[in-house]
């Protein structure tokens, strides 16, 4: 059975035109809500090793972007979120940034801020993000502590 599906899906799949898109697209960014991110940031930064790498402000709307990596093993990164030189470096990077989200005075307020759907409840769309590490028992340890 298993080879008779495996080999319908080749013939299927060798009867498929491949539409290619202009501009060579790739993974760029995921984006997460965060409520305060003098918290979050250096969740990111201290545990993950991750570097912000730029930062977008629109204060005319309430909410500032900040975009974070992992730089390859080596790299040190020495421009200055929010400037001209970050912004053309986080749409050029060859891997993906994590791009968290701040709505203005989220954190200040806990009266009527109820907080960002953690989606995990059922028939939610978004699930976890993966960081990939050579030791998950120990990385998991210093976490929980």
């Amino acid at each position: 059975f298993i080879f008779t599906l495996a080999h319908r899906i080749a013939n299927i799949m060798s009867t498929m035109t491949t539409v290619k898109v202009p501009g060579r697209p790739t993974w760029q960014q995921t984006m997460l809500r965060i409520r305060d991110p003098a918290k979050t940031i250096p969740f990111y930064t201290d545990h993950f090793g991750m570097t912000v790498i730029d930062t977008l402000d629109f204060p005319q709307y309430k909410f500032k972007l900040f975009f974070l990596t992992t730089l390859p093993e080596g790299e040190s990164y020495t421009l200055t979120p929010g400037t001209q030189a970050a912004h053309d470096y986080m749409w050029s990077i060859e891997g993906t940034a994590l791009e968290l989200t701040y709505n203005y005075g989220t954190e200040e307020d806990s009266e009527t801020f109820e907080g960002y759907h953690p989606g995990n409840q059922e028939k939610d769309g978004f699930g976890h993000i993966a960081f990939n590490t050579d030791d998950v028992y120990a990385a998991c340890d210093k976490l929980e502590k």
